[in-house]
């Protein structure tokens, strides 16, 4: 593939050539109407045959126009007709203009004329929603800033049928949760920073990088196969004006964390990086001790500068812009509820836990585009992102915490200490051209680079028993280790290395204006590399071993304490994994305990035909065939020593699809759509290594691959199917109703294993999952200023989903490395919420060169199945969250902007339950995340 990319990409740069022109869009009314919408007007650029007619809400739109300065002619049958001189059209830019036509003449001091680049124009995304032959939905630019919208994340959950987790970056499509949906960033494949999901977190995308968010929830096979919820591609923003220069420095507080002496891990920097990832693991537990440090003050700052630059030259046929972006912003939160291990049995209780969680974010993005003339562009896009995470929990501060296997009081005083940082760093680097070689063939293309370091360094976790001791102000009883094994006290490291080169290409052939053929290619390689290992506290003898002070656990775990060479000393290291038996594994350093790589291939070849049988009716047929190739190689404790220690897959499937368009009139459409699509395992689905949290424990299963014989299923064939109606009304306004179904073979869900440590693993849980679904989305101007302009504005969408899986025993053996068994027959489908509802009431009024914008947005997902009970165990289920923001931006004149913000104004509990238990419905976690209050100043010079 690498040698294909190569000779493709230097063809590429060679026979660089892709269409650059702009359009012309906007809005006419009727003044003798008191400025109603005027449809059927005629539109003309003068001195061309080029035009186009109002349709009925009086919207129009002239695609495809170069680049250049022209007089629009507007006219109606007993009207007055009205020229508009001057209209310049810039490349990739829509220019929009609204005017009014009556019986007598019009000044030009009447029309407003605006231009703004195509992708961040909410009307143009509309106008070309409405009229694209394959269903799309997008979120624009304009929109983000008018709805207070500060990160992709929350920009997609405008859209119908999506909700995201508040207090977490997970996005769900359809009710469907990460394993099922796709994100890109113009066009190609983005990386996830987190090893726990498919998808990158949504809300590293700022809104000033960004120039739209589309969501494509009906498949076309210029997506990869791997497609069930939809795709959500992220268009990074260019800048083709003159320069300029803003900047941003904002404040703010949690409501759970100020005031309050907040602490984090030890070793790591407030701005989300850690600097001893060069030194063994082994060197760091000798080295630095086990108590966290104090933080900053509780205080959230953000800070941010954007700015661009554009030469134009070749008497304006060719421009090389600039756009730069950084960013930074934290955040401080306090956790504190109950958690709880309930596997078969209750076996850990900590009736308080309370976490102190502090994540950063710093994000920089550089775009460089180059148009070469009208007909070629070139585009070069870098993106970092560096996600942090600290959280310091202590679990049991009430001295109430409860372990089954306590070996002093199961009733009482069992404690956790659980310190961890992770770190995340993504390198996105793209080359992309659009060319247009003449009025019937054309050309896109993109290479991308994806680099992922992925680390989890020092997790420190300290089990102490007895610590209600701790709070008599007794100096005479303390609380003692807990040591049923080396590794309840321990420190751990883990680590993630991967690598991906994606690519497509696009051919476009335009038979005539009712058929044109596409013809493309695009391809993934990643690999990945993971290493964990463990160090365990082997306290000597925890009796005469008090813990005198629990907030100075550092005067036991310093290097004089250890065990050697006297033999005197409170404590030995132990690994797993010595580095030779001579060695040994106590009080040395060691090799990795558990290890995998995972390799990932994707060659596909698809082509499609744009169909217009008549002027009302389209239809989009397309085939894709991909090539899928999967392997991981793994190393990992308590596996089977009779397991092969690899599964490996190469699948060629045909995945057809049909779109059809309906234009019921100028202002509705009638779409379908039916496609099969597929459902690939990830890698950590796959990697049998076990991840423990305090009170979890997730691992995957090879068996995804084939099974343990290779004669099982090793990917998921999709059916969808989508119907939906559409009406746009007024300017930037939509009424939509779809309807859609999918089928699902052999699908995945995470269940508890049959085993005594009660992991929660991912199997192939039946032969067939069912799901239908209706969404409703709206959005409407309710107040309307003289310019047309929206002084209210309202949005909604709401979606009901159900699903439905069947579910079948899988016994452990020869035929199945892990089993698991139900006692029912059918259940829902893993994280698919019922009910989804977005809300949004906009209020943007104009006080001179004072423009607030205040808005207010209600997001609500219903119950749904975090991870599926097996045997008589219940289901584990996240609770119902509604969320309540609110956004006012005060606008000064064209250059000050001062912003206040109060996020999760409602501040719902985030529970999780395990139901059907014999103790009942059973709270395994349940916190709270706080209001975020902030203010941000921004200047644009």
């Amino acid at each position: 593939m690498k040698t294909y990319l190569l000779f493709a990409f230097s063809l590429f740069t060679l026979v660089l050539s892709a269409q650059q022109n702009g359009s012309v869009v906007g809005k006419l009314t009727d003044k003798e109407l008191n400025n109603e919408p005027l449809p059927f007007a005629n539109v003309l650029i003068k001195g061309t045959t080029k035009g186009t007619t109002s349709d009925f809400d009086g919207l129009f739109q002239i695609a495809d126009v170069e680049p250049g300065t022209y007089t629009l002619v507007f006219s109606f049958l007993g009207y007055e007709t009205l020229e508009v001189p001057n209209v310049v059209v810039e490349a990739g830019k829509v220019t929009e203009i609204n005017a009014g036509l009556g019986a007598s003449s019009v000044g030009l001091d009447e029309v407003v004329v605006t231009t703004t680049a195509r992708k961040d124009s909410e009307i143009a995304l509309l106008l070309q929603q409405k009229n694209a032959l394959v269903m799309q939905e997008a979120i624009s630019a304009e929109a983000l800033t008018l709805k207070g919208i500060d990160d992709a994340a929350a920009a997609v959950a405008q859209i119908s049928g999506i909700s995201k987790q508040q207090g977490s970056s997970n996005v769900y499509v359809r009710g469907l949760g990460d394993r099922y949906q796709n994100t890109t960033m113009n066009g190609l494949s983005l990386p996830s920073n987190d090893v726990e999901k498919k998808n990158i977190n949504l809300d590293l995308f700022g809104s000033s990088i960004i120039e739209n968010v589309a969501v494509s929830k009906a498949y076309s096979p210029t997506f990869y196969g791997d497609f069930a919820a939809g795709n959500v591609n992220v268009d990074s923003k260019e800048y083709t004006g003159d320069g300029y220069l803003e900047v941003s420095m904002g404040s703010g507080i949690n409501t759970n964390a100020a005031g309050e002496d907040f602490v984090k891990s030890e070793g790591t920097s407030d701005f989300g990086f850690y600097n001893r990832y060069d030194n063994n693991p082994f060197a760091v537990v000798l080295s630095h001790g086990v108590d966290p440090e104090a933080a900053w003050d509780p205080i959230n700052i953000n800070g941010a500068i954007e700015g661009g630059y554009s030469f134009d030259f070749n008497d304006d046929k060719s421009r090389l812009s600039f756009f730069g972006a950084a960013s930074f912003a934290n955040g401080y939160e306090i956790w504190e509820g109950p958690a709880r291990d309930f596997t078969n049995v209750l076996k850990v209780d900590f009736p308080d836990v309370r976490e102190f969680a502090y994540k950063s974010t710093t994000t920089a993005l550089a775009n460089v585009t180059y148009r070469i003339n009208t007909e070629n562009k070139v585009k070069f896009s870098s993106l970092f992102v560096n996600s942090a995470a600290d959280r310091v929990g202590y679990y049991g501060v009430n001295g109430q915490g409860r372990n089954r296997d306590a070996i002093l009081d199961t009733d009482q005083g069992f404690y956790v200490m659980n310190v961890q940082f992770n770190q995340d760093m993504i390198f996105v680097n793209q080359l992309t051209g659009q060319h247009l070689f003449d009025d019937k063939l054309s050309l896109d293309w993109g290479v991308g680079f994806n680099k992922v370091f992925s680390d989890e360094p020092d997790r420190k976790r300290i089990t102490l028993e007895n610590y209600q001791l701790a709070l008599d102000n007794d100096d005479t009883t303390n609380p003692v280790f807990y040591t049923n094994i080396p590794f309840d006290n321990q420190r751990f490291f883990q680590s993630i290395d991967e690598n991906e080169l994606n690519s497509f290409m696009n051919l476009g052939y335009k038979v005539s204006d009712k058929v044109k053929f596409n013809f493309g290619y695009n391809g993934r390689r990643k690999e990945r590399r993971f290493s964990s290992i463990r160090y365990g506290y082997d306290i000597v003898n925890r009796d005469n071993t008090p813990v005198t002070d629990v907030n100075n656990l550092n005067s036991i775990f310093n290097v004089e304490n250890i065990n050697i060479p006297s033999g005197a000393g409170l404590w030995n290291t132990i690994v797993l994994n010595p580095i030779t038996n001579e060695i040994g594994n106590t009080n040395r350093p060691g090799l990795p305990e558990n290890t995998y790589k995972g390799n990932l291939g994707i060659h596909a070849f698809y082509t499609t035909a744009e169909l217009g049988l008549t002027d009302k009716l389209s239809l989009v047929p397309g085939i894709r065939i991909e090539s899928f190739s999967q392997k991981v190689e793994y190393d990992v404790i308590n596996i089977s020593p009779v397991d092969p220690g690899f599964r490996e897959v190469y699948e060629n499937i045909f995945l057809p699809s049909l779109n059809v368009k309906y234009a019921l009139n100028e202002n509705s459409n009638l779409r379908a759509g039916f496609s099969k699509t597929a459902s690939f395992p990830e890698f950590k689905e796959v990697a049998p290594f076990v991840y423990e949290s305090v009170t979890q424990r997730v691992g995957g299963n090879p068996d995804l691959l084939g099974g343990l014989n290779g004669d099982g299923a090793t990917y998921s064939d999709i059916y969808n199917y989508d119907l939906k109606y559409e009406w746009f009304l007024e300017r930037g306004e939509i009424i939509s109703l779809a309807a859609f179904a999918k089928t699902i073979k052999y699908p995945v869900n995470r269940v508890v294993a049959a085993d005594a440590t009660g992991t929660q693993r991912y199997f192939r849980t039946g032969d067939q999952a069912d799901i239908y679904g209706v969404e409703l989305e709206a959005r409407k101007n309710l107040v309307m200023d003289s310019d047309e302009n929206a002084i209210v504005s309202m949005g909604l969408n709401a979606a009901y989903t159900h699903t439905e899986q069947d579910l079948k025993d899988i016994p452990a053996g020869t035929e199945n490395t892990f089993g698991t068994s139900f006692d029912r027959s059918s259940d829902q489908l893993e994280g698919a919420s019922p009910f989804i509802i977005n809300a949004d009431l906009n209020y943007s009024p104009t006080f001179g060169n004072y423009k607030p914008k205040a808005t207010v947005a209600f997001s609500y997902f219903s119950d749904r199945i975090f991870s599926l009970g097996a045997g008589s165990l219940g289901n584990i289920v996240e609770k119902a969250v509604p969320t309540l923001n609110f956004v006012w931006q005060n606008s000064f004149g064209e250059h000050f902007e001062a912003n206040l913000s109060a996020k999760n104004i409602l501040d719902p509990d985030i529970t999780f339950v395990r139901e059907g238990t014999d103790l009942g419905d059973i709270v395994i976690r349940e916190y709270n995340l706080g209001v975020n209050i902030g203010l941000t100043l921004k200047y644009k010079f």
